[in-house]
């Protein structure tokens, strides 16, 4: 059966994401078996020598990169080394499916940082549900400020939004790279510093024995990243974004069937309210995104 460009970049953002997720999980199963530093460490190590090899066998590393892509690159991977760090810290401490609820509100802050700093149009119906989808991430979070002592929010809860926030500013990044600097460049620079990261934080860790657990979870981690970065890239070169860029949402079902056969975790009800607000501006977002589009496509004025 013949699939379209739009179907087959469905499907490979549903692999990468589960893929994602997947890594997630094998990540968080090692916190209580390897300090943080020694886990990323040990997962970069795995996921440089793929990236190397892939760009190698590309050409990637002839190609010529001007001064400012080579900025934004370092500046991509800067934010990069403190999303890592901020994500796997609070990964390891909450529940996975609540980490991932909150990573679902990316398509609201790119739009915005967007429109803040990039200067692209931005209606009135955007920024309403960003503002409602925000009101869902508090739900997820529920500050003290809002709901008191005792509402389960804490430090780890602070790190998730970090992490939202250098993600978002890596994707700005992302967006300013030249087209003509692969794919595999910026990955690999990424997957260095993140290693970079892990070798000067172990210094300041002890380091634990590996176990066969250990190095299961590692492998699975590893081999799961790696799939990620694979079906990512593809998915973005198979279809078009506005169709292919609502299916990231598979992350959330697959968080939450995995918190709950692996680590017996279930969102309550504020949190699975939250979530369901967040995932729907976000849907939103994308879908007036992929509207605007067509618009300017067509000559009309954006609204």
């Amino acid at each position: 059966m013949d699939l379209s460009d739009n179907t087959r970049g469905a499907l490979f953002m549903m692999g990468s994401m589960t893929a994602f997720t997947l890594n997630d999980a094998c990540m968080k199963s090692l916190s209580g078996e390897l300090p943080l530093f020694q886990a990323l460490l040990l997962r970069s190590i795995a996921v440089i020598a793929f990236i190397s090899f892939m760009a190698w066998r590309a050409g990637t590393f002839r190609t010529r990169i001007s001064r400012k892509d080579q900025m934004l690159i370092a500046l991509r991977t800067v934010v990069e080394i403190a999303a890592a760090y901020f994500f796997i810290s609070a990964l390891f401490h909450l529940p996975i499916a609540d980490v991932t609820a909150i990573l679902q509100a990316l398509p609201l802050t790119v739009t915005l940082a967007g429109a803040v700093f990039l200067g692209e149009a931005v209606g009135w119906k955007r920024l309403m549900a960003i503002l409602v989808g925000f009101a869902g991430v508090m739900l997820i979070l529920r500050p003290p400020f809002l709901f008191g002592e005792g509402s389960g929010f804490s430090v780890y809860s602070i790190y998730v939004l970090l992490a939202v926030v250098c993600v978002t500013v890596r994707d700005l990044c992302a967006r300013r790279i030249s087209a003509a600097v692969p794919s595999m460049t910026i990955a690999l620079a990424a997957a260095v510093g993140v290693m970079s990261l892990g070798a000067v934080g172990s210094i300041t860790q002890p380091w634990q024995p590996v176990s066969v657990t250990s190095v299961m979870w590692l492998a699975g981690a590893s081999f799961f990243v790696i799939g990620g970065y694979i079906f990512s890239v593809s998915a973005m070169r198979s279809g078009e974004i506005g169709f292919v860029a609502p299916f990231r949402y598979t992350s959330l079902v697959v968080a939450l069937i995995l918190g709950l056969f692996l680590f017996g975790e279930w969102p309550d009800r504020l949190t699975m309210l939250g979530s369901g607000i967040v995932v729907a501006t976000g849907l939103f977002t994308l879908y007036r995104e992929r509207l605007t589009a067509k618009r300017q496509h067509l000559g009309l004025r954006p609204r």
